[in-house]
């Protein structure tokens, strides 16, 4: 028996160092902490289609969704031809298994904007979760096997939004967290990550109007020390739920304000918290807030619960970045704002980016700030209260998927192929 214990014992501490030599997992669409950090040091600042590639694999279709890694394996969501299909890539750059996941409804969203692969997988590495614009969930092992599988439209009501339901849902321990916010129902759902079957449902209340029914963020967990809540975003409120049964512990409005209502206020960046705060934007350059921990009940802009309130710098698609003190801002059109995390202070406003479309969330690793436009140019920006931009690169492809990092390399979703960068290409 004790021989067995120090076997294993020994197993164990192999796996462990294992575990360390290969780097970080990147389970979800914002990595471990599901805040767009990871811990990973030696990433490259210089890249090109010659430079700094470790492969590149031609994929076959587009979408928006970011690839997940665990260990040596890639998941990642894409549309082929009518389909809807899960890929799992090995970190060598050949496909091991392709399974399918719907038929299409809509190929094309927004003319170029998205299609229905948008949402992004997540793994706890043993089983990948998926969720298309179908309303098809399913969960895979990593041999592509189907564990379970339901459609969310059959099971909860027909999605009513304009540009179709995008939101990624959340695995955390035995749970799988997912959000409908659409004109026909707001509900907020836990499911056993083992069966698919519901835990709990809730109703998420709202007196928005018009388009501001509709949302597309995604939920994140913020453990403020005193309490864990799932916090939902959309729909003209922030809401904490409790992960034991859904009730709101807490709830801030005055998102949109009734003063100078917009009906037009659909929110799709997504709320990101670290410890002490949590971050909330809404939509098209405007409000964003601050919130402290210990928040309940209801309360709004004029709240002892709010560290802080900007009237603008809310970044429409994509979503904010806590770190180190400081709460990076990235705008639609390339505009990067940085404030003092604590006293929401404006550090900076920075103009001069490369200016386009930002779909894609930014990733920071290596004391540098990745952020992704649509046309394939990567700015890299140090982290701190300065900014300095460090380089400029380019991709001959198109992205609107947020980057993944792992073992060293940083992973790019293009529309036409995935992109492992390193450096010197390893």
């Amino acid at each position: 028996m004790k021989n067995t214990c120090l076997v294993t014992g020994l197993v164990l501490s192999w796996c462990g160092i294992a575990t360390l030599a290969r780097g970080e997992n990147w389970p979800q669409w914002r990595g471990p902490e599901n805040t767009g950090i990871a811990k990973e040091k030696g990433l490259p600042s210089t890249w090109s289609e010659k430079t700094n590639i470790a492969w590149k694999l031609p994929l076959p279709g587009k979408a928006g969704s970011t690839p997940v890694i665990w260990g040596e394996r890639i998941f990642l969501t894409s549309a082929k031809n009518n389909n809807l299909v899960l890929l799992c890539i090995g970190t060598d750059g050949k496909i091991i298994w392709e399974r399918p996941l719907a038929t299409a409804a809509r190929l094309a969203i927004k003319k170029d904007e998205a299609n229905e692969a948008s949402a992004s997988p997540s793994t706890d590495g043993k089983h990948v979760y998926t969720f298309v614009g179908t309303g098809d969930a399913a969960c895979l092992d990593f041999a592509g096997n189907e564990v379970w599988k339901f459609n969310a439209q059959q099971r909860y009501g027909k999605f009513s939004i304009q540009h179709g339901v995008h939101i990624t849902p959340l695995l955390h321990e035995d749970r799988l967290y997912m959000v409908l916010l659409h004109s026909n129902g707001h509900w907020v759902i836990a499911l056993d990550k083992a069966t698919g079957k519901e835990v709990w449902k809730v109703e998420r209340k709202s007196d928005a109007q018009g388009e501001s029914l509709e949302a597309y963020s995604s939920p994140c967990l913020w453990n403020d020390g005193k309490q864990t809540s799932l916090v939902v975003l959309g729909c003209d409120y922030t809401t904490g739920h409790s992960l034991k049964d859904g009730s709101e512990i807490w709830r801030l409005g005055d998102l949109n304000p009734k003063s100078k209502y917009s009906t037009a206020l659909r929110i799709i960046a997504s709320p990101v918290a670290s410890p002490d705060l949590l971050v909330v934007p809404t939509a098209r350059g405007g409000l964003v807030f601050g919130v402290k921990p210990g928040a309940a009940g209801a309360f709004g802009a004029d709240s002892p619960y709010l560290q802080w309130r900007k009237v603008k710098g809310a970044g429409d698609v994509p979503s904010p970045l806590i770190h180190d003190g400081l709460v990076y801002l990235p705008q639609a059109n390339g505009v990067l704002v940085c404030l003092d995390a604590k006293t929401g202070k404006q550090m900076y406003e920075q103009t001069d980016l490369h200016r386009d479309r930002y779909r894609a969330s930014p990733v920071l690793a290596d004391g540098k700030l990745y952020m992704t436009s649509r046309d394939g140019t990567f700015s890299v920006v140090k982290a701190g209260p300065k900014y300095e931009l460090l380089e400029t690169n380019t991709l001959s492809d198109e992205f609107a998927a947020s980057p993944a990092i792992s073992n060293g390399r940083i992973y790019f979703r293009g529309f036409r192929a995935l992109y492992a960068v390193s450096e010197g290409g390893k």
